[in-house]
């Protein structure tokens, strides 16, 4: 079994996470379901329209056509009428989900006709992304650039904030690591990984990373401020999700696990904590604290203990079929409202559920849904999908996908289900819970011991 050590923390408000652990947290509420199934009024319920259903010809397009735009551009923040909510309760409304704003929260450049230039070519286990130009991102800020505001998250190891560039105007996410304390959890090498992998990576539904520095104390990381939450909040509220709004979400996330695996990187930490949701309602995975270049195998034992894969928990080594197994628990909690070998918060009876590998199925999921399960859930390596020859690829065309598709999908132009009732381009953090502000002054010069284990920031 794993020491608990070297995992990410439970699913419990007292526990304590790693270095990477900085997605804005949000109170767990029991992922509570009645008998018939029945989820009852939620975010997701007041929202869902035909539109929002995968369909080969939706009504309306998202339409982005612009990119993000690096903290120290003097372009101005974008007036953007259609995305800001006049109302003056938070609750969501379909005018939101069918009038969405055209401008895209994403850093990657998405300037692409509508021939699908631009867009990587999916699902082919024998072709390679175009490689995006890496980003100069050492040393590109420092702390008079920004204007710090109030406080995202917290972790334990320092903080998110939310700030406002000076140059710009315009909001970004900052992750600040006390560097004394990652030394002391030995999770260097995980910051690392964490700031080298966003480094290289550019893509609609991955977080993006703008630029580092370090003072003597503290290591910043620049990132989108992603205004609509956490993935984990929204599910957590609506208690589960209806089949085409799990098979939204988990298309995203396959799209960009595709995109990461072609570059060789196992991501290690799926888990709706991680997954954001931008101002159009679609997704954006953070923290990359465990994601690592790995061409062949592995055997770092982490990640959180509901999401395992049973090769993690037995101390073998692994591959990118982690991930795939993770997509299949992220699918069956979306579904579900719960994890299939959760068993009391225990850690160890988890691990046990997860090695015997049995998984009851609540009788309102759909049978397609079940049977990609089977085929993501399952100890096998030899029959799991997305472990097989044909990749990703075979993730994709499982009959549960069937509606997807999955070009206008990395363009965005299909519209999500939910839209957050957040105020585009303004800094709106009200879907965030407040916390108490950082008492240790940012930018303190000094003796810097730790300074050459970080080369790269």
């Amino acid at each position: 079994m794993p020491s608990l050590g070297f995992l990410k923390k439970k699913r419990t408000k007292d526990s304590q996470g790693s270095a990477s652990d900085f997605a804005p947290k949000s109170p767990v509420s029991p992922p509570g379901f009645d008998k018939a199934g029945a989820v009852g009024d939620s975010p997701i319920d007041r929202v869902l329209s035909k539109n929002s259903a995968f369909s080969s010809e939706p009504d309306s397009f998202a339409g982005d056509t612009g990119g993000s735009v690096p903290p120290t551009s003097n372009a101005p923040p974008t007036s953007n009428p259609e995305g800001m909510q006049t109302q003056s309760s938070n609750s969501p409304s379909i005018a939101n989900l069918i009038n969405q704003p055209n401008n895209n929260d994403s850093g990657y450049n998405s300037n692409a006709s509508n021939d699908g230039a631009g867009v990587p070519q999916l699902g082919n286990p024998n072709a390679k992304h175009n490689s995006n130009p890496t980003r100069e991102t050492k040393g590109k800020y420092t702390l008079t650039d920004f204007a710090m505001q109030r406080t995202l998250g917290t972790g334990s190891f320092g903080r998110v904030h939310l700030v406002q560039s000076k140059h710009n105007s315009r909001f970004y996410a900052v992750k600040v690591l006390k560097k004394a304390q990652v030394v002391k959890m030995k999770q260097v090498e995980h910051t690392n990984d964490e700031r080298r992998m966003l480094q290289r990576c550019r893509h609609p539904f991955l977080i993006t990373l703008w630029g580092t520095w370090q003072d003597s104390k503290n290591l910043y990381m620049v990132m989108d401020f992603i205004e609509g939450g956490e993935l984990f909040s929204l599910l957590r509220k609506s208690q589960r999700f209806p089949n085409p709004v799990a098979k939204f979400y988990a298309a995203e996330v396959t799209l960009a696990l595709d995109y990461l695996h072609s570059m060789n990187i196992i991501y290690r930490d799926l888990k709706p904590e991680n997954l954001l949701l931008d101002r159009h309602g679609h997704l954006k995975i953070t923290d990359f604290g465990f994601a690592k270049e790995v061409p062949d195998i592995t055997w770092t034992l982490c990640g959180t203990p509901d999401y395992l894969a049973p090769e993690v928990v037995s101390s073998k080594g692994y591959n990118k079929s982690v991930d795939w197994w993770s997509l299949g628990i992220l699918i069956f909690e979306m579904l579900a409202g719960f994890t299939p070998f959760w068993d009391s918060g225990s850690p160890l009876k988890i691990y046990e559920n997860i090695l015997k590998g049995r998984v009851k199925y609540p009788p309102y999921i759909h049978p397609d849904a079940q049977d990609l399960l089977s085929k993501l859930i399952t100890a096998d390596l030899t029959k799991r999908l997305g472990n097989l020859h044909g990749g990703s690829k075979d993730v994709m065309t499982h009959p549960w996908f069937a509606e997807v598709t999955w070009e206008r999908l990395a363009k965005k132009d299909i519209d999500a289900p939910y839209v957050p009732p957040v105020r585009g381009g303004a800094g709106d953090a009200s879907l965030f819970d407040k916390y108490p502000e950082e008492t240790e002054a940012y930018g303190v010069t000094g003796e810097d011991t730790h300074g050459k284990l970080f080369p790269d920031f």
